[in-house]
C-alpha cells in the first residue's frame, strides 16, 4: 500500500503545473501549489488578503484573464495544511490564517476550521464578528486591513 503524501509533499508536487488553458470564459491560469503559497507568504502580520486577490494576482502575473477558482481553493487548503505541519516541525509557517473570503468571512476548510483561524487573527489584533445562521464568522472592518499581494 502506498504511503499517503504529507501536505508539504503535496505542496511541492507541481503535477505539470502551472498551465494556461483557453476556455469559453477566456484564458485561464492553473497555478501550481507553490505559486499560491508564495502569495500567502507576502501577507504581513496584522494585514489580510482575500482569496479573490490571490486569484487575480496569479492571473495577472501569468498574463491570463483569470485563475481557476477550484484549483486555487484546493491549493490554499494544501498550503494551510503544510503550514500546520511546519509548525509541528518547528518551522516558520505560511500565514494562511490571514487569507479571508471576499466578504471578510473566515474559511471553514482551513485546518481546524474558522475557530482556529479566528483565534490566530485575534492574536494579531483583529476583531471577529460571530457568524449568523450558517454564515461563518468574519473579520470586522476587514477592508481596512487588506494588503495588495
Amino acid at each position: 500500500m502506498a504511503k499517503r503524501k504529507t501536505a508539504r509533499e503535496r505542496l511541492e508536487d507541481a503535477k505539470g503545473l502551472p498551465r494556461i488553458v483557453d476556455t469559453p470564459k477566456g484564458v485561464m491560469f492553473i497555478p501550481k501549489p507553490l505559486d499560491v503559497d508564495a502569495l500567502i507568504k507576502k501577507v504581513e502580520k496584522g494585514r489580510l488578503a482575500t482569496s479573490d486577490q490571490i486569484r487575480k494576482r496569479l492571473a495577472m502575473d501569468a498574463g491570463a484573464e483569470y485563475s481557476c477558482p477550484l484549483v486555487t481553493g484546493i491549493f490554499l487548503k494544501v498550503a494551510a495544511e503544510a503550514a500546520e505541519e511546519d509548525l509541528v516541525d518547528g518551522k516558520e509557517p505560511s500565514p494562511y490564517w490571514r487569507i479571508v473570503k471576499s466578504d471578510g468571512s473566515l474559511n471553514e476548510k482551513f485546518p481546524d476550521g474558522a475557530k482556529w483561524q479566528a483565534a490566530r487573527l485575534m492574536e494579531e489584533g483583529h476583531t471577529i464578528e460571530p457568524g449568523k445562521g450558517k454564515k461563518p464568522p468574519k473579520v470586522k472592518d476587514f477592508e481596512r486591513f487588506i494588503q495588495e499581494v
